[in-house]
Parts: C-alpha cells; structure tokens; sequence
C-alpha cells in the first residue's frame, strides 16, 4: 500500500509540482492563460500571433498600439493628438468620482482615453485608422471618443483617405450623460461627411460591439466586417433574457450569427485582417493593388493580398 502511495506522489503529484516551480522559474509575466480553454502560453508566441490563442483561436483584446503596428506599412504612422475635453462636466460620483476613474484608466493603460487614432499606408494607400480600447473603462464613448472619432474623419477628409474604425465597447459612458449620447448624432454626422466625399468607411467590430456604439457609428460602415466569435448587439443577453423569459439560440450576437443573419458583411480572422483591408480598400478607391515588391512592409516581411474574400458558411 505504501509502495502504491509513494508511486502516486511520483508519478502523479510531484511531477505537477515541479511544473509550477519550473514556471515560476522562468520569471512572471512571462505566461497568459486563454480565457476561452484555460492554455497556457508563453507571452513572446501569443505577442507574434496578435493575441490569438494557438489552441482554439480565440481572439483576445488588441491594444491601439499593437493594432496599429501590425496594419499600416512598416508599423510606421503618425498618431492623432488627443483631444481636450471637460474633465468632468456633471461631476458624476458613483462609489468613485468619475476623475478618480479616469486617472485609474490612464495609468492602468498607459493611454488617455478609450480611443486612439493614426494615420498611415496599408499597402501604400494612405488612410486613417481609430480604435477603441476595451481596457479604458469598458471602451466606453463619451465626450473624448466622439472629439477623437471627429478629428480622424476630418484627417480622412483633409488626405482624401479612407476611414477604418475598429469597435470595441460596452456603450455610451453613463459618468457623462446626455453628453455622451450626443455623440452618436455627431459622429454620424461625419460619416456622412465621408459619404459625400466618396470616401470609404470601413468597421471592425471586435468583441465585444454592444450599447450606444452599435447604435451609431459601429454600423454605418461601407464595409462591415467582424472578428470571429465577437459579442455584436445592442442590449446585453441577460437583459434580453429577463425581458422576452426564452431561452436564446445558441451563438446568438455573434459574430458569425449576426454574419448568416445579414447584420455583417464578413467574419475575418485576426491574421488575415491587413490583407482583407487592403483589397477592399484599394478596390473602393479604385486604385490598383500594388506589384508583390513595390508593397508596403509589415515586421520586415513583404505581406501578400488576399485576391478573394473569404467564403461565406
């Protein structure tokens, strides 16, 4: 019986133990773990593959920078300067006044609102691309967001360029009111501006698109595209639970639901994005893609163009 015991701890225990101690070993923060199946990988791998698990592909946040980087030619680009906006016109105070949030997003992520922008090439063509930030307090839209979204439009105006957004976002930002719901007329205003230059808009809708921002500027897009398994829709499921008392179809407000139902026009992976983009983008504009070697480079590697869209399921 103790020969069994000891067996056990050998064979099954102790090898376990060294594992966390080997781990540890090589240092923190140099591991994350998928939140969709529990896979431990190492942080330079999943850096390399733009935040997309390697095991079950499940699509993790991209930051502004890492984003940026990994779209425009040569990760060369010019950032927007952040807009100036009231600190706190309603002086809104929940368990914490809202500046004593915003300066715990600002320093939790390095960034001063919950939307970057950039202008650059993709593939040489010039264009302008925001992104919002889920990590900022929920990629929520309030008075910074729209003054951010505006200015990129007016940049996409002044370079003739096209426009892509990349959504992310729980809503409208509840600290500023009425202030931030005026930001869906406004930001819709400026799309049309685009539209009467005949200037493309494209949207990314990344997981997860839901409030406010789905019901603005996250679907007038010319193009209207979504990364696999993304949570897209207006209410949150458990609202729309407590509300109609059914029980909701399995996938419902995802990305590949909302795509059958027509609410999108494409689910495109992560790795595949740049070139999808590209080709949309060069075919809206009507300018030729360019030759394999006059194109932009991405990491010091020539990166190809699709010449099909993905197939639809």
């Amino acid at each position: 019986m103790e020969s069994k015991s000891m067996n056990w701890l050998t064979r099954v225990v102790r090898p376990k133990i060294q594992a966390v101690f080997r781990m540890r070993d090589m240092g923190e923060g140099l591991w994350d773990k998928c939140p969709e199946c529990g896979q431990m990988i190492f942080q330079r791998d999943l850096i390399a593959a733009l935040n997309v698990c390697p095991n079950c592909q499940h699509h993790m946040k991209l930051g502004p920078k890492a984003r940026m980087d990994s779209l425009f030619d040569g990760a060369r680009y010019d950032w927007l300067p952040d807009p100036i906006v009231a600190a706190d016109p309603l002086r809104f105070r929940d368990q914490k006044r809202y500046p004593e949030r915003l300066k715990e997003a600002r320093r939790a992520t390095g960034r001063e609102e919950a939307m970057q922008a950039a202008s650059g090439s993709i593939d040489n063509l010039q264009c302008v691309v925001a992104v919002q930030d889920f990590s900022f307090m929920g990629g929520s839209m309030g008075m910074a967001v729209g003054e951010m979204f505006i200015a990129a439009a007016i940049r996409a105006l002044s370079l003739h360029a096209p426009f892509i957004v990349f959504a992310a976002s729980g809503g409208a930002r509840m600290q500023e009111g009425m202030l931030s719901l005026m930001q869906m007329p406004r930001t819709t205003v400026a799309i049309q501006m685009l539209r009467e230059a005949k200037l493309p808009y494209v949207v990314v809708l990344t997981d997860p698109t839901t409030g406010g921002v789905t019901a603005s500027y996250a679907m007038l897009g010319d193009v209207q595209i979504a990364e696999p398994n993304a949570l897209i829709g207006f209410a949150g499921q458990r609202v729309i639970l407590q509300t109609i008392r059914e029980k909701l179809p399995a996938g419902f407000q995802r990305a590949e639901t909302v795509r059958d139902k027509g609410m999108v026009d494409m689910v495109v992976h992560r790795k595949d994005m740049r070139q999808t983009l590209s080709r949309i983008l060069h075919m809206l504009m009507h300018v030729p893609v360019p030759p394999q070697g006059d194109r932009g480079k991405m990491n010091g590697q020539f990166v190809p163009i699709a010449l099909a869209a993905p197939p639809r399921k």
